[in-house]
């Protein structure tokens, strides 16, 4: 999962300074249509050359698969939800407010502010392969926790931008959370109850985080705008990436499933 993901962290720091250099070129208009275009030229027919035959590689399972029933009756799985949603609610207000924080609030240019994102999404990319490295090794849930309290610790080094080096420290601590953060809710979630539900099982905690990474980011800047601001707002992540892991520290060690 964390080589799968690479695309996601490299493919992010590729297109803002893409996207920031057509912009001042051609203006944000053509900048997204060029950007919609390459995505459906480069992207779509990868999709479609992917082999999904999994009995290819020996994945084949005889084990029956948990009911989806079973598992909308398990307190794992609302932990599991709440822990991700309010984690994944952190990393996306961060991300939509941070270009305007850098910029705004603080007067770094432009080019500046896409540089410090692109370091974000390129550092996103060693959080994978690590956190993906230690959750082959060590217990998921304790994987999971450490990249909430990543998430929760970078955070607050956004109050302290000013002095020398920090933005680069935020941008290296939060890129290894967040590049963490969106892989391991399905390795969790597969661990718990099986790799044969887990579409069901993730399309279900994908919706409630899509809700998550919608609403908070709207609350955020509501925040910013009541306070002159980004304090209260950079608190309630912070709050938040703190409960999702609670929520977390009460899943159990490992599945009962043999699936799992």
């Amino acid at each position: 999962m964390g080589f799968a993901y690479l695309g996601i962290g490299l493919g992010g720091a590729i297109t803002v300074k893409m996207a920031a250099w057509l912009t001042g070129k051609f203006g944000w208009q053509t900048s997204l249509l060029c950007l919609g275009v390459l995505m459906a030229v480069v992207a779509l027919p990868l999709t479609l050359m992917t082999n999904d035959k999994s009995e290819e590689f020996g994945q084949q399972s005889n084990t029956t698969p948990v009911p989806l029933r079973e598992i909308l009756r398990s307190p794992s799985f609302y932990l599991l939800v709440i822990g991700s949603l309010c984690s994944i609610g952190a990393v996306g207000a961060t991300n939509q407010h941070l270009k305007l924080y850098l910029t705004r609030d603080n007067g770094l240019a432009q080019d500046a502010a896409a540089n410090v994102i692109a370091l974000v999404l390129f550092t996103s990319n060693v959080g994978r392969i690590l956190m993906g490295w230690l959750a082959d090794r060590f217990p998921k849930k304790y994987v999971m926790l450490l990249i909430y309290m990543l998430v929760a610790c970078g955070i607050p080094l956004l109050f302290f931008i000013q002095s020398p080096g920090v933005i680069y420290l935020f941008a290296i601590v939060f890129g290894i959370g967040m590049g963490g953060d969106y892989m391991i809710i399905p390795l969790m979630a597969a661990e718990l109850f099986g790799v044969r539900v887990l579409g069901r099982v993730m399309g279900l905690i994908i919706v409630v985080d899509g809700l998550s990474e919608a609403w908070v980011p709207k609350l955020v800047g509501r925040l910013r705008d009541q306070n002159v601001n980004y304090t209260k707002g950079f608190l309630l992540m912070i709050g938040l990436a703190l409960f999702g892991a609670l929520a977390i520290s009460f899943l159990p060690r490992k599945a009962k499933h043999p699936d799992a």
